[in-house]
């Protein structure tokens, strides 16, 4: 029963690598975009202020409006 697992564990993983080493080598695009960074300068201010990754005036709005919603 195990070598019969460890077998098809085996020739699955073989399977997945030799499926996917094509698409990996080949070769890029002709056409290929370039991509600037996005401009964030309009998104630093009081209703985007995320310390930990949550808007603090987002959250508070969210905390404070759950009881009119849950009415």
């Amino acid at each position: 029963m195990r070598t019969t697992r460890a077998l098809t564990a085996t020739v699955l993983a073989a399977a997945a690598l030799l499926g996917a080493g094509p698409a990996a080598l080949a070769a890029p695009p002709d056409d290929v975009a370039v991509v600037d960074e996005p401009d964030t300068s309009g998104l630093h201010n009081k209703w985007t202020f995320a310390p930990l990754g949550v808007p603090v005036f987002g959250l508070l709005d969210s905390i404070t409006g759950a009881p009119r919603r849950l009415l």
